[in-house]
């Protein structure tokens, strides 16, 4: 059995406000190669208001002082409530990625919470090529299966794949919406993957649960150091509340389906680029239940990352092995968990 991670304390070294006295969420900041950093997150007009907006901030001084660029898309202020994720491309391109909810039909509420039902959204991305000086507006990227989406984990664009470089992919959970007649597929993790810079896009699923009675929510996948992909997800039993273990999968070939596991020839081609022998991923974790927020990160050597738990048995997504707790990722809490998944 191998060793539990040794848990460091962080050092804060300066802290302070990157925007105050306002309704603020969403929060994601990204370095780009000249060393600004660029935080966007997103604001709404009061208490209870779905018009979510995206702002931007931006720093020239390492995080000391920050100026307030306004919203990404003026334009749609009021008209759509929108919460996207900040990541940055390999080559210094900026990705936004998220929902997006007309708010001007008079619908004063986006959530259901007795149906756990959102009010029917898009999933949109955006690029930006200037380091997120200028930003094209959105592009709707068509769901696979009905059903409106939760999607607060970022865009990854490959780098780590010679043929596959440049794809790009993200994730979704499904959710009821406010249409009873729609019958939902809540029971997985869908992830969206285009090879053409958005112009067409494909799908498979990430993630399956385990409990059939299960939904997920805060999924999120990233690119391990060795081209690997890793999807995660908080879930919780929709027939009891109760939270269950958090699930995570892997896949070899960027997202691509494959043949099921176990069956001969069914191997994932590797990624072209050399195994790196301590690709790992770091996590944080925080709970409604628990005021102390959990993190930490795993090392494990090419074939085993990460702890695992009950994980997807979906073609490109294999499981890991066990190396904590039974069906829990290490830093897991009880109670309603949010957690976040990153390469380091």
């Amino acid at each position: 059995m191998s060793a539990p991670p040794v848990h460091r304390p962080y050092v804060i070294l300066d802290e302070g406000f990157v925007v105050s006295g306002v309704l603020g969420a969403c929060s994601r900041v990204v370095v780009t190669d000249g060393g600004d950093l660029v935080c966007t997150y997103v604001l709404r007009s009061g208490a209870g208001k779905p018009d979510y907006a995206v702002h931007q901030s931006r720093s020239t001084d390492g995080g000391r002082t920050w100026t307030s660029k306004g919203p990404v898309w003026p334009s749609l202020v009021g008209s759509a409530s929108m919460s996207l994720a900040l990541s940055r491309t390999a080559g210094d391109d900026l990705l936004l990625y998220g929902t997006s909810t007309p708010v001007d039909d008079g619908d004063d509420t986006w959530w259901d919470g007795e149906r756990q039902a959102l009010k029917q959204n898009d999933l949109v991305w955006a690029r930006s090529r200037d380091g997120g000086r200028t930003w094209p507006m959105p592009s709707v990227i068509p769901m696979p299966i009905p059903g409106a989406a939760e999607a607060p984990g970022p865009m990854t664009e490959l780098r780590g794949y010679r043929a596959l470089v440049g794809r790009l992919v993200a994730c979704y959970a499904p959710y009821n919406s406010f249409d009873t007649s729609v019958v939902v597929d809540r029971n997985q993790i869908m992830l969206v993957k285009s090879d053409d810079d958005g112009r067409s896009w494909s799908h498979t699923s990430m993630l399956r649960f385990a409990d059939p009675d299960a939904g997920g929510a805060e999924a999120w996948v990233v690119e391990l150091a060795d081209g690997r992909l890793v999807g995660t997800s908080w879930s919780m039993s929709l027939r009891t509340g109760v939270d269950t273990p958090i699930p995570y999968a892997l896949s070899d070939d960027g997202g691509a389906p494959g043949r099921p596991p176990g069956r001969p020839g069914s191997r994932a081609r590797r990624p072209r680029s050399p195994r790196c022998p301590t690709a790992g991923c770091s996590w944080a974790t925080t709970s409604e239940r628990n005021p102390t927020p959990g993190c930490g990160w795993r090392s494990r050597g090419p074939r085993r990352p990460i702890s695992a738990s009950s994980g997807s048995d979906r073609p490109g997504w294999p499981t890991g092995r066990p190396t904590g707790p039974p069906g829990a990722m290490p830093g897991t809490m009880p109670g309603r968990t949010s957690h976040s998944a990153s390469r380091p």
